[in-house]
């Protein structure tokens, strides 16, 4: 519990506009007691941050090599166990509100399910995915997934639900709690491709082997820094993804939750 919270909090302290907001607070504290100097320096590191944030394609650039990092194998096996659905492309705020199955910019993650999941008729689609808020009561992935597949038609039987994970490594658990895989069953997993290498280290690091299918690529793979082509909001959020995702591997090893800090392809 205390490395979900401790995760959460700095997830929202290293946001870019919560950072720059925290710089520019402290500036405020230094003027207001006369430390001129102090505030012009948190004061212009803001305005760099938020300069970069806005204008820049920092984001794009951090985000590249976490999205290049695995591939989509050209051929998968005839005889696929299950599909792995990582949780995170549903709105679970508005679903807990409305009851329904609203997706989100992760939706790509449920298209790529799908997909798979009529591929391989026989294979079970495991959604692992709880209440990953630190503070709001939101639908799990898991509630919400059901109602959506069984309106694209896939039979309830089919699916293994797992509503209690809250970070990538409970998913990992739990998941193979649930899968019970064995020796030479085929496991494949979807989640976003940014997350990608966290979340292949830390199923590793479980004893649970899986094939990648990234999936919800949010760069082309050729960008070059410069200006942003995106608009403000787009790139201040890519860049708040790239170092929530670059800080995660850190965090992931230093706490023996993986064995690499980049974990890559065997």
């Amino acid at each position: 519990m205390m490395f979900f919270v401790v995760s959460k909090l700095g997830g929202f302290f290293l946001h870019p506009l919560n950072f720059i907001a925290l710089l520019l607070a402290i500036g405020t504290v230094a003027l207001l007691l006369h430390r001129r100097r102090l505030a012009l320096g948190f004061s212009s590191v803001a305005f760099v941050v938020l300069a970069l944030s806005i204008w820049s394609d920092i984001g794009v650039l951090l985000v590249q090599p976490l999205e290049a990092r695995f591939q989509r194998p050209a051929n998968l096996p005839q005889d696929v166990k299950g599909i792995i659905l990582l949780g995170g492309a549903f709105e679970g705020g508005v679903n807990r509100a409305r009851h329904g199955y609203e997706l989100n910019a992760a939706a790509d993650r449920v298209i790529e399910t799908l997909k798979l999941a009529r591929l391989y008729p026989q294979a079970k689609i495991l959604v692992s995915g709880g209440n990953g808020s630190l503070v709001r009561d939101e639908m799990p992935d898991a509630v919400a997934a059901p109602k959506l597949f069984a309106a694209m038609g896939i039979s309830a039987d089919r699916l293994i639900l797992e509503g209690r994970s809250r970070n990538t490594y409970q998913n990992a658990v739990f998941s193979k709690a649930l899968a019970k895989p064995k020796p030479g069953d085929v496991w494949v997993l979807v989640t976003s491709a940014f997350h990608m290498p966290r979340s292949v280290g830390i199923f590793r690091k479980v004893g649970f082997p899986v094939i990648p299918w990234p999936s919800d690529y949010r760069t082309s793979g050729d960008e070059q820094f410069g200006f942003s082509h995106d608009d403000p909001q787009t790139s201040v959020g890519t860049l708040s993804l790239a170092v929530h995702e670059w800080i995660g591997l850190l965090g992931y090893r230093m706490t023996g939750r993986t064995n690499a800090l980049f974990p890559a392809p065997d």
